[in-house]
């Protein structure tokens, strides 16, 4: 009997070993933007050297997700870990923050990563939407931060079908002297569809993930 598609290449797979976010991993981030310079100089026209830290390390946890998501679906692990592994950072990276300054940075890097927790598991339970994204925007920008339980199942629907190819959200997001928790949402999705376009092969050699 021949070999189901499926299985030949779970067969042929490579076994690779990779380094999942972990504690220590969110930790050592931590002591880096803890010692990051937020204020800059009067004489630097360039982003002080803490903002430049923090969006590397919100981007470092969107790939993070994101790879277990492509890790899943490349069939090098299953859906249980997938679920499972995705669990552990989510409970690493919104659990308790410190205290002081740096617990409100972390606090605000927490918010928006709600859409993206949301966003994984809604693309692991097989639930992403046909709906169209521009309505599904526009319905979200109309609640704004009225209902926000409601604006995140929504960002989450959009996440989701970002995670399965969908184009967004650029032209969606505009500047605002004063965005809404959707907006913010909004341009964590739009750096999740860049990271899905930059992970395309990246499960071919072992590493972190």
């Amino acid at each position: 009997m021949a070999r189901k598609k499926s299985d030949a290449k779970k067969e042929d797979a490579p076994k690779l070993f990779y380094i999942f976010y972990n504690q220590e991993r969110w930790e050592n981030w931590l002591f880096r933007l803890s010692e990051a310079d937020f204020e800059g100089s009067e004489d630097d026209e360039d982003m002080p050297e803490g903002f430049r830290t923090l969006e590397n390390f919100s981007e470092d946890i969107v790939l993070a997700v994101l790879k277990i998501i492509k890790l899943w679906q490349n069939e090098r692990i299953s859906h249980e870990d997938a679920v499972k592994k995705l669990d552990e950072v989510s409970e690493i990276v919104m659990g308790p923050v410190p205290e002081g300054d740096l617990g409100e940075i972390i606090g605000s890097v927490q918010i928006a990563m709600m859409a993206l927790f949301a966003s994984a598991r809604l693309f692991l339970a097989g639930e992403s939407t046909d709906a169209d994204i521009k309505t599904l925007v526009k319905e979200g920008k109309k609640i704004g931060d009225d209902d926000p339980e409601e604006a995140l199942r929504i960002a989450s629907e959009i996440g989701s079908s970002v995670i399965a190819g969908a184009a967004c959200c650029g032209r969606f997001v505009k500047e605002t002297d004063e965005p809404t928790i959707f907006d913010e949402w909004l341009v964590l999705i739009e750096k999740m569809g860049e990271a899905m376009k930059s992970l395309k092969k990246f499960d071919e050699e072992p590493g972190e993930a």
